[in-house]
C-alpha cells in the first residue's frame, strides 16, 4: 500500500513539473519526506503527506464496506 501511495505521489509531483525539493519546499516539509513517502519508506508522519496532497490536489478517500454506515453515524 505505501508502494502504491508513492507512486501516486509520484506520478503527479512529475506530472505538475516539480522537483522532489521544490514539492518539498512548497508543502514546507524536508526533501527528504518526499523522497521518503514516493519510495515507499513507512516512517513519515501522516500530516507530512496530507500536507503534500494538498499541494499536487490529491484527495485521500478511505473506503471499506462499512463506510456509509459510519457516514450516518457521524451525521
Amino acid at each position: 500500500m505505501l508502494n502504491k501511495i508513492g507512486r501516486i505521489v509520484r506520478f503527479h509531483r512529475k506530472q505538475a513539473g516539480i522537483t522532489q525539493k521544490q514539492l518539498a519546499d512548497l508543502a514546507g516539509i524536508g526533501k527528504t519526506a518526499v523522497f521518503d513517502i514516493e519510495n515507499g519508506n513507512s516512517n513519515f508522519r501522516i500530516e507530512t503527506l496530507m500536507k503534500i496532497c494538498k499541494i499536487l490536489n490529491i484527495i485521500l478517500d478511505f473506503q471499506s464496506p462499512l463506510m456509509e454506515e459510519w457516514r450516518k453515524h457521524e451525521s
